[in-house]
């Protein structure tokens, strides 16, 4: 349910008292518009750069996505519990050693602003290295779409 919180708590008033709801913000997904161009300017770098496109992906999350870091016991293998990550140090606790990891979110994961900065940070990449990118209005269309 969209709406102001007055509307969500008067739903909430009149539903059954013994159900149990969930109530987070909503934020606006990446449209698809956003990924398609995201990925072409990618490919143009990795093209430029003589990289593959995941690898350009890779360090466009790490240089302009979201990330937090991660403590999991150093005998764990993290690849099965995390796609984009890397290692960035070592701690003891209790006696037992823990591999501290920066993990990526994925881009098919971003919100719309989450998005905007990520395809910001691309563009910025492109026009270092002589890419042609799409006006400020269309770019902005692309988030409308």
């Amino acid at each position: 349910m969209k709406g102001t919180s007055e509307k969500l708590v008067q739903w909430l008033f009149n539903q059954d008292r013994t159900k149990i709801f969930e109530i987070k913000e909503f934020k606006e997904k990446r449209s698809l518009s956003q990924n398609a161009y995201a990925w072409k300017l990618i490919t143009q770098i990795g093209d430029i750069l003589r990289k593959s496109k995941e690898e350009v992906y890779l360090q466009m999350l790490k240089d302009y996505g979201q990330s937090e870091i991660v403590s999991i016991l150093s005998s764990i293998n993290p690849k099965g519990y995390f796609k984009y990550y890397e290692e960035v140090g070592i701690g003891i606790v209790n006696s037992k050693e823990f591999t501290h990891y920066k993990i990526f979110k994925g881009s098919s994961e971003f919100d719309s602003r989450e998005m905007t900065i990520f395809i910001d940070g691309i563009i910025q990449e492109c026009n270092q290295l002589g890419i042609p990118t799409l006006t400020p209005n269309e770019i902005q269309s692309l988030r409308l779409n």
